[in-house]
């Protein structure tokens, strides 16, 4: 195998790219995904019916059909959105269907009758979510947040396919110049083993910091 010194420049701007975006599609992930939680556990008929089709649809399509419409389908209504902005609400769309469903698990966690004692001193069930369930939930949700902004990461390589020169793009970009498939892979696959390793041990640390009092590491009680 022959190693190049020079991919590493623009291995290192891919890299950066692929931060850009996996950042940016967890952050409106957390947004979106909020909402349909909470509209999903607290809402009643149609914005229940609503949150879960939209919940549904993202996690049982393929995340290249979602990139897909979102890139090539709407200019055809439109709407023409650069390839960034395109992985970015894509990504961002398909995981708040997964950050939803954790944090309906993590609201459904917390003891039903902590929403009722404060119900019952007068906070509206707004703030009675916002103020005593979100912040537990919160810690419970953490783990699967965790587990959830290293798998965007890696499904954010797929941004490739729509021209996006991503730490993926860069790499099979690369090989095709050099015809050096195995050995740009390789270094590209060290790439995101490095990024996720890091990832790893500082989401772990802030977990370990975070953990509800009386919880063991694995959420455990002692």
């Amino acid at each position: 195998m022959t190693f190049r010194w020079e991919w590493l420049p623009s291995l290192a701007e891919g890299l950066i790219l692929t931060l850009e975006i996996t950042g940016a599609c967890v952050a409106l992930g957390i947004v979106l995904g909020t909402l349909l939680a909470v509209g999903r556990v607290y809402g009643r008929g149609v914005v229940r019916a609503l949150c879960g089709t939209y919940i549904e649809f993202f996690r049982g399509t393929p995340l290249l059909v979602q990139v897909f419409i979102v890139y090539f389908g709407l200019p055809t209504w439109g709407i023409n959105l650069s390839g960034f902005a395109s992985a970015i609400l894509a990504l961002g769309l398909n995981t708040a269907a997964y950050q939803a469903e954790y944090l309906r698990g993590a609201l459904q966690a917390v003891g039903s009758g902590q929403l009722q004692a404060a119900r019952s001193v007068g906070m509206s069930l707004r703030r009675a979510v916002w103020t005593i369930v979100f912040p537990q939930a919160f810690r419970i949700v953490l783990p699967a947040w965790s587990n959830e902004l290293i798998q965007m990461l890696k499904y954010s390589s797929i941004v490739f396919t729509v021209s996006l020169y991503d730490l993926m793009g860069m790499g099979k970009k690369l090989a095709s110049k050099h015809f050096t498939y195995l050995e740009v892979f390789i270094v590209v696959a060290l790439f995101y083993l490095a990024v996720v390793f890091f990832l790893s041990q500082a989401l772990g640390a802030l977990e370990r910091r975070l953990r509800l009092p009386g919880l063991g590491v694995d959420g455990e009680a002692r």
